[in-house]
Formats: structure tokens, sequence, C-alpha cells
């Protein structure tokens, strides 16, 4: 009764979008569809003082939704906003976005997850794994451009990940992704042949890559070797 009472409201909350401005919600599906960056930026500056807000709720509702690819929309910040900050509110809408899909998603899935996972061991111990390296598994994934968010808010959402740990990693993890993304897209768009930003950038996410994988690898053997029986 609560879910359907949820998904009720979501389908409300469009109908009221819909009714407020008709032409709002098939020109948003449009520009997404079409996935023209300049387009988006030129889309909102046009909503002049407004429009940090409304890049950031749109931005938001992109990851939240899985689709299209945000880099459509970080690079368009960066455009508008500048390099800095333009990666900056990408980077945290994108985290709120993520964070509203993985409890969309656990609101209505979980319960159909844990019964699953119940029945089939495998199932279970790398569920209890998840809870336990989750933080630094879904951190490493998060720093990895280009990889499909969607998959990661479902599997976050589906495993015994905390919150906590989930809207952390995503949110430390989505600056080196985001911003390798966004920094491609808008030296392309804008002709900038100097690769120093970019280089730079990439060095720094491979060594928080390395150093978050060599941190993990140590985590488990040391937990392995607490598990009674296994010292030798």
């Amino acid at each position: 009764m609560v879910k359907a009472a949820a998904a009720l409201a979501i389908a409300a909350l469009f109908l009221i979008i819909h009714l407020a401005n008709p032409a709002f919600l098939p020109h948003l599906a449009g520009l997404l569809a079409r996935g023209d960056i300049q387009e988006t930026a030129l889309y909102i500056k046009s909503f002049g003082s407004w429009a940090v807000l409304f890049s950031f709720l749109l931005t938001l509702f992109v990851n939240a939704l899985g689709f299209p690819p945000a880099i459509i929309f970080s690079t368009a910040n960066t455009l508008i906003f500048g390099i800095f900050w333009g990666i900056f509110l990408s980077v945290v809408a994108e985290t709120v976005g993520v964070t509203v899909s993985f409890l969309l998603l656990r609101f209505f899935f979980r319960d159909a997850a844990e019964r699953t996972i119940a029945k089939h061991r495998t199932l279970a111990s790398i569920d209890k794994y998840s809870g336990k390296r989750g933080f630094v598994v879904m951190l490493i994934a998060r720093m990895v451009p280009y990889f499909p968010s969607v998959l990661l808010n479902a599997l976050g959402a589906l495993s015994a990940m905390s919150l906590r740990d989930y809207v952390i990693s995503s949110f430390v993890g989505k600056f080196p992704s985001t911003g390798i993304e966004a920094i491609i897209g808008h030296d392309t768009i804008m002709h900038q042949e100097d690769p120093t930003r970019l280089i730079i950038v990439i060095i720094l996410a491979v060594l928080l890559i390395v150093g978050a994988w060599w941190y993990e690898r140590r985590a488990a053997k040391r937990a392995e070797a607490q598990v009674p029986g296994q010292e030798h």
C-alpha cells in the first residue's frame, strides 16, 4: 500500500508539472533525446538568474533516471559556469540524483532482492561482502569515467550497502570521473589544444583509483586473517 502511494505521488508530480507548463516535458524529452551539449547549455542559460538552480535540478533528474549520459550536463555546466564551478555543481547534483535513485530502488525492490538472496548462498555471501566492503568498491567504480551510473545505482540499492557509505563514496568518486568527462567534452567543443589540464586530472584519477584498490586489497587480507580457522 505504501509503495503504491509512493508511485502515485511520483506520477502526480509529473502531472502537476505538465499542467503548469504543457510544453515543458515534451521539450525536455526532445532535448534529452538529441543529447546536443551546446543546445543543452543554451537552454539552461535561457533561465537567466535561475540557470544554476535549473541546471542542478536537471542534472539531478537525469542521474536519478540514469539516462541520458551525465557527460552532456557536466560538459554543459562547464561551458556555462566555468571548469571548476561547472564540475562542482555537476558532482553535487549527480550525487543527489544517484542518492534519489538509490532510495527509490531500495524502497521498491530491496525486499524482493532480499528474498532472492536468502535462497542462494553465493548471493548471500556477495550481499554480506557488499555491506562490509561496499564503500571502497563503490568508490572505485564511481571513479571510472563513462561507467553506466544506472548500474551502480541498482547495485548499491539492491546490496546491503549503507546509505551513508553510498552517498560518501559516490560524492568522492564522482570528482575524478566527472572531471575527466567534463574536461574532455569542454575542450573538444572549445577546440582547446593544450592537454595539460586533462593529463593532470587523469593522473590524479589513476592515483586515486590505484590507491583505493590497494587499500581495499589490504583491508580484505586483514579481514581474512582475522577470521577464525584461517590463520596459519
